[in-house]
């Protein structure tokens, strides 16, 4: 299933009807959504990918996305939805395992002095 173009906030519903009708003709399971048209990533399109995702597991199956962005990949990530919404359609998850990110920065520690007063 191909999705292009700007994504509006009344588009929702649209997509979702065409997220059922994949599954219907696919007999359920996963469909891959092809991203790689969207010309604007917002969270008005994550969105929608996230009621897409929530129609698609309704009715027993899941959508996976493919070539996402950089911008909507973050904005996915940024949103928390990196696990639920797959962005290659290999079964991957898009924006890598979290033994694949950078380590925090430092461990920060907190010391006490025996002369410090109570707070």
């Amino acid at each position: 299933m191909a999705v292009a173009g700007p994504i509006g906030p009344g588009d929702a519903p649209q997509l979702c009807d065409r997220v059922r009708a994949a599954q219907e003709s696919a007999c359920g399971g996963e469909v891959i959504c092809d991203v790689s048209g969207l010309t604007s990533s917002d969270f008005t399109t994550v969105d929608a990918l996230a009621r897409m995702q929530l129609t698609a597991r309704r009715a027993g199956g899941r959508i996976r996305l493919r070539d996402p962005s950089p911008k909507l990949a973050l904005l996915i990530q940024l949103a928390g939805l990196a696990d639920a919404l797959g962005a290659d359609g290999s079964g991957g998850q898009a924006l890598g395992d979290a033994e694949q990110r950078e380590p925090p920065l430092a461990e920060v520690q907190e010391a006490v002095e025996s002369g410090d007063p109570a707070v």
